[in-house]
């Protein structure tokens, strides 16, 4: 297949849009696939990404802010809920409700409505305000 002609101002905002976008495609490509210390994403329903979380940080904040950091753009619309796998299972999605029911915190930034969200599962204990 011959190489299109850059004459075509068509073709030519085409490869623009393509060239711009694959550092920011690249960037949150390995921002999602990478693993970080044992966190992982394990997959997406809708815009919510889903986050297996290390039993051992399950309760640690520190460790929750630094995965949104990484996970989330500065400024971006970002939705996360995180889950630990203590049984060990094959994950799934969507996740076998061995999973689903070890749900530990969600995330919700929405740039739309301006508004950031943590809230943790009422599960651990880990906070004495409102919990889900």
């Amino acid at each position: 297949m011959p190489w299109p002609s850059m004459r075509s101002p068509t073709t030519r905002k085409r490869l623009c849009a393509a060239l711009v976008a694959l550092p920011v495609c690249a960037a949150l490509g390995s921002a999602w696939a990478a693993d970080s210390a044992g966190w992982s994403v394990v997959g997406r329903q809708g815009i919510v990404a889903l986050v297996l979380v290390p039993d051992a940080q399950a309760t640690d904040q520190q460790a929750y802010e630094r995965e949104i950091d990484r996970l989330c753009p500065t400024g971006a619309t970002c939705f996360l809920n995180f889950y630990t796998n203590s049984q060990h299972v094959p994950v799934t999605v969507p996740l076998p409700d061995s999973i689903s029911n070890e749900a530990t915190a969600t995330f919700r930034r929405s740039t739309k409505q301006g508004a950031q969200m943590f809230m943790w599962s009422c599960r651990l204990k880990a906070t004495t305000g409102e919990c889900f």
